[in-house]
């Protein structure tokens, strides 16, 4: 009999985790090097940037994919895919589940704002510069977002529901959802869900720069994400693949696996007002964190932390300093503690919702909250406890993790500290 929660849904938790970011090439570095107040930003690698306005990102620092795939394969893929393939091994490899003995019951969902934006240049540029005739016949499989899930369809034999989210930041929570609901419909026991995103590219700067999204401290990069600060002046553009293991709880203990977390709840919303540009009002967004705290049983008052979106804009951060207000009550918002990674790992675009889910996590499974690095002077409309400079060990049983994407994409989800007596 399958265990189920007081509304008699199927119960989902987390068993796997593994991610490539620009504090490590797992998850346990990338989390000591975040609660150690690491920035993973620095001049720009991939591309000469001489002659840009924004010359430093978040790169990922010695990443090789073929250490989780073959030279052949990896060369017909985008770096996009690349991370997400590996991410998802270690997530694989990291929950213990044997996908080849169920693989009909195993899904992936996996997220990407942009999709293959490397090799889309690079096929712009030899048909510009060759020709037609000498475009690669794998140009359009590397640039297409969905190829990151086929991917690790096709490599880790899932058979069960294929998913990918293109909804710009907000992207990776709703690949989340989109497991969330897979498993409580019944339609899979195992989702490997979340995303990646390789967006530190030519056009990539140039575009978002010429958007004046992105900071311009080129003279000091690792302080150039700065949430929630007064002085901030845009994010830094990050690249991640992170993946997790979402399971059916009867099924994971069926099987004997550890349990993370579980995943109790999921919102999402639609601002229908700009392209770039957050809800003003913050009602929408909110309604997004209500709907996850509705979907989840819990309470405001219950939250222990939030891992915001906070992105290090000028117009971002009280934007959402308002949404928090909003949905968890003022007197809840200024007792919640909230963090924003960004500062750390740059935001990452579609992959941020999947990389911020597994930080919640862990702070809720390990007692300590990350902070919220290069926060130094405050903002009267950013007035709420960011956790600024240093981890925190506290202790929580809730923690909530928001996304909010450009076109007014609002995503939030829900995790419970796991109690095995649960």
């Amino acid at each position: 009999m399958t265990e189920t929660a007081q509304n008699g849904r199927r119960r989902v938790v987390i068993t796997g985790v593994g991610m490539v970011t620009p504090l490590g090439n797992d998850s346990e570095t990338t989390w000591e090097n975040l609660v150690s107040g690491k920035s993973g930003a620095g001049p720009i690698t991939r591309f000469d940037a001489s002659e840009y306005g924004v010359r430093f990102a978040c790169e990922l620092k010695d990443f090789d994919p073929t250490n989780w795939m073959d030279r052949k394969q990896a060369r017909r893929m985008d770096r996009f895919a690349q991370m997400a393939l590996s991410a998802a091994r270690m997530a694989e490899a990291d929950s213990g589940i044997s996908i080849a003995e169920e693989p009909d019951r195993v899904g992936a969902a996996v997220a990407t704002g942009i999709g293959g934006l490397k090799a889309f240049e690079d096929c712009l540029e030899v048909l510009i510069e060759r020709g037609p005739d000498r475009t690669s016949p794998f140009s359009i499989i590397q640039i297409i977002p969905n190829m990151a899930a086929a991917w690790v369809s096709m490599e880790l034999g899932t058979k069960g529901p294929l998913a990918t989210e293109t909804t710009a930041c907000a992207a990776s929570n709703m690949a989340l959802g989109d497991g969330l609901d897979a498993i409580r419909l019944g339609r899979a026991e195992v989702m490997l869900c979340g995303g990646t995103e390789a967006p530190i590219t030519r056009v990539g700067i140039a575009g978002f720069s010429a958007m004046r999204a992105l900071s311009q401290r080129n003279d000091d990069p690792e302080r150039g994400s700065r949430p929630f600060d007064a002085d901030r002046d845009g994010f830094v553009m990050g690249e991640a693949g992170a993946m997790l293991v979402l399971e059916e709880l009867e099924h994971a203990r069926a099987r004997g696996a550890k349990i993370y977390a579980e995943l109790l709840g999921y919102g999402v919303s639609s601002d229908a007002r700009h392209v770039t540009e957050p809800d003003p009002t913050g009602l929408s967004p909110a309604r997004a964190m209500q709907m996850a705290f509705s979907d989840a049983g819990i309470s405001p008052g219950q939250i222990g932390y939030v891992n915001a979106h906070g992105t290090s804009t000028p117009l971002g951060d009280p934007a959402e300093t308002r949404v928090l207000k909003i949905a968890l009550g003022e007197g809840n918002a200024y007792r919640t503690p909230v963090s924003s990674t960004k500062g750390a790992t740059g935001h990452t675009l579609g992959a941020a919702g999947a990389v911020e889910a597994i930080f919640t996590i862990f702070a809720v499974q390990r007692g300590l909250l990350p902070p919220t690095i290069n926060y130094e002077t405050a903002d009267p409309t950013c007035d709420l406890d960011y956790i600024p400079n240093e981890p925190r060990p506290q202790q929580t049983e809730i923690g909530v993790s928001n996304s909010f994407g450009f076109g007014g994409h609002n995503a939030c989800v829900v995790f419970r500290r796991w109690d095995d007596a649960a």
